[in-house]
């Protein structure tokens, strides 16, 4: 990983701002309106063939829907996932119900861009999103039992940072962005 580096000029501050918090204020609340442009964000997002393959499982604190995502967490991420407004189950549909038949085989691709744009719109306003995968994905199948066909990839947690970014943030160089598939691993 290269060293810390500053965007360069020219980038959207709310890429350039963008990081992944590890604490976030537990006091602070997504409303249902604030939700709502999170999802219209992700609803927006393009994907092959109009076909828009995902799905959300959300859940707030004090919500039923909260409490059932909880007790999957990986102690790593139950660290600070707990603390966040809102947690984001996200899901892709793979497959042709219980078939093996791909449903698209850009779902997950597809999937990732509507949590991205889930993200920028979480920045723009000034909320953070963290992605994480660490979280037991078979119980959290079970207990949420989705449709044959779909798959649950990642979580989100959405909510107010309680910190900036690490100074230690370091990212990768542009360079090193188009060389990776060609030169071997370091």
């Amino acid at each position: 990983m290269d060293h810390p580096q500053e965007p360069p000029s020219g980038i959207h501050p709310l890429l350039a701002g963008r990081f992944s918090p590890y604490r976030f204020d537990r006091s602070a609340v997504v409303d249902d309106h604030a939700l709502g442009l999170l999802l219209e964000a992700a609803r927006w997002a393009p994907s092959a063939g109009n076909s828009q393959p995902w799905g959300f499982f959300v859940g707030r604190p004090g919500e039923p829907e909260h409490d059932r995502v909880l007790p999957h967490l990986a102690p790593s991420s139950a660290r600070w996932a707990t603390d966040a407004s809102l947690l984001v189950v996200t899901l892709t549909r793979r497959y042709v119900d219980t078939s093996q038949l791909l449903y698209s085989e850009f779902a997950d691709y597809d999937l990732g861009q509507a949590v991205a744009h889930m993200t920028v719109q979480a920045q723009a306003m000034g909320l953070a999103a963290h992605q994480f995968r660490a979280f037991d994905l078979e119980g959290l199948t079970k207990e949420l039992d989705p449709n044959p066909g779909w798959v649950i990839v990642s979580m989100v947690a959405v909510g107010k940072a309680a910190d900036g970014p690490s100074e230690l943030r370091g990212r990768r160089s542009v360079a090193h962005l188009r060389s990776a598939p060609w030169t071997p691993d370091e």
